[in-house]
C-alpha cells in the first residue's frame, strides 16, 4: 500500500475514482461522437476559443477589480509585479456564488434568454420559467454565501475573546 502511495502519490481509492471518471468520460465521448462528430468537435473547439479569448479576460478583469476594491492587491517592494497580500476573505464569498451562477447561466443560456426554439413543443413544459428560476438560484447562492460569511466572522470574533 505504501509503495502504491509513494509511486502514485495518492491512495487506491483516488486511483479507482480517477479510473471511473475516465471511463465515464470515454463512454460519454463515444456516445457524443456517434451521431454528429463534426458538430461536437466544432462545439468543443468553439467553447475553448470563446473561453480563452473572451471569457477568461472578462472574469480575470472582474476578479482584479474585486481585489482592488477589497484592498487585496498591493505592490511588491522593488518589483513592479503585484503581490497578493492576505486577501479579504469576503472576496471569496462573492467569487463562489458568482462563478456558480455564471456556470448555470452558460449551461442554460438558450432557455434563460428564451432562444430555445421548440422547447415548449418538444417537452410540453413552459420555457418561460428558466429566467426566474435562475435568478432565484443566484439569489439563494449569494444569500447562503453571505450567511456562511456572517457565521465565520461571528465564530472568529467569539474565538478571539
Amino acid at each position: 500500500m505504501s509503495r502504491l502511495r509513494r509511486w502514485y502519490g495518492a491512495g487506491p481509492l483516488h486511483l479507482l475514482a480517477l479510473a471511473a471518471c475516465f471511463t465515464l468520460a470515454w463512454y460519454a465521448g463515444t456516445r457524443l461522437l456517434t451521431y454528429e462528430p463534426a458538430r461536437v468537435v466544432l462545439w468543443f473547439v468553439g467553447a475553448a476559443v470563446v473561453h480563452d479569448l473572451v471569457l477568461y479576460p472578462l472574469y480575470s478583469a472582474a476578479d482584479r477589480t474585486g481585489q482592488a476594491a477589497a484592498g487585496a492587491v498591493r505592490r511588491g517592494r522593488g518589483r513592479g509585479r503585484p503581490e497578493r497580500a492576505r486577501a479579504a476573505i469576503g472576496l471569496n464569498h462573492v467569487r463562489f456564488p458568482a462563478a456558480l451562477s455564471a456556470l448555470l447561466f452558460l449551461v442554460w443560456l438558450p432557455q434563460i434568454l428564451g432562444l430555445a426554439d421548440g422547447y415548449d413543443l418538444t417537452t410540453g413544459l413552459d420555457g418561460s420559467r428558466f429566467l426566474p428560476r435562475w435568478l432565484l438560484i443566484t439569489a439563494f447562492l449569494f444569500a447562503a454565501s453571505a450567511l456562511v460569511r456572517a457565521v465565520r466572522s461571528t465564530l472568529r470574533r467569539v474565538g478571539r475573546r
